[in-house]
């Protein structure tokens, strides 16, 4: 499926979200993206994963605000239910690309059912205090515009070279975000999304691990707003990525060899630049 981009609005706000699941550190943020005619700020809030905090604040930060789309680093699917099981989803950015840039967790272990429920509850909290615009893109899961985003594979797709970034486990997304700042790809992806802007602040200011992986929960919704993206899933929910002219071409060519194993897996909007899958 294609969809054709469509140019984010002259102002306006993203709100992205890294669900954690710690009830004692404040390992969840929520990013506020805001953007005028000439320039882009954000703002982030950390909180833990517990009631009232986790309700707090994210009112606090996107309460009765209007935000064109909101995306959360965690398994969702339409209904916001349990998801139980290994999906397509997490397959797609698993085979073939897992052993370069790292792979989602699965939904169906422990620690994916209990990320699960926490972005579960992240969405609902979103959609309760948030004046969030309605969904308008082809692989929407709610009748707003929520959706679920991957940091670690968002970023690992847009690096030339991910083999020789060294990483671990705990800290890939880090260090990919790093990268691509230093070699100007994250300005150049806001860029493209808001023509014409200019970040507040220098995107190398953002340190924390937390807020970065946040930020890019907010790169991934801008990428609806402009009709700009890539996903991959089916009825048991998308994880949205980079728009297609900045995944790189080797990573582009393997993300093509799993969708044409599963054709009806991948969703591009906003053009192809390296060929028909």
């Amino acid at each position: 499926m294609r969809e054709r981009a469509s140019p984010a609005p002259r102002s306006g706000s993203v709100l992205g979200l890294d669900v954690g699941c710690s009830p004692r550190r404040r390992s969840s943020a929520i990013c506020r993206l805001d953007w005028d005619g000439e320039s882009v700020s954000w703002h982030f809030a950390r909180f833990r994963a517990v009631e009232p905090e986790r309700s707090g604040i994210i009112a606090a930060v996107a309460g009765g605000r209007p935000a064109l789309a909101a995306a959360l680093d965690g398994p969702l699917r339409a209904g916001f239910d349990e998801i139980g099981r290994y999906r397509m989803a997490e397959r797609m950015l698993t085979r073939r690309l897992g052993p370069l840039i790292g792979k989602p967790g699965q939904s169906g272990v422990p620690v994916g059912r209990l990320l699960n429920a926490q972005a579960n509850l992240c969405a609902r909290a979103v959609l309760a205090v948030a004046d969030l615009a309605s969904a308008r893109h082809d692989v929407a899961i709610d009748a707003k515009a929520v959706a679920e985003a991957f940091p670690n594979s968002f970023l690992g797709l847009m690096l030339d070279a991910p083999e020789k970034v060294p990483v671990r486990r705990s800290n890939r997304s880090d260090r990919y975000f790093v990268q691509l700042t230093r070699d100007g790809t994250l300005l150049r992806l806001l860029e493209h999304c808001l023509p014409g802007r200019r970040p507040a602040v220098d995107l190398a200011t953002i340190t924390n691990h937390d807020d970065r992986a946040a930020f890019v929960c907010a790169l991934t919704a801008l990428g609806l707003v402009a009709g700009a993206f890539v996903a991959v899933g089916d009825g048991d929910g998308w994880i949205v990525l980079p728009p297609a002219p900045f995944i790189r071409p080797r990573r582009w060519a393997l993300l093509a060899a799993n969708s044409a194993e599963s054709p009806d897996a991948l969703h591009v909007a906003g053009g192809v630049p390296h060929g028909p899958v």
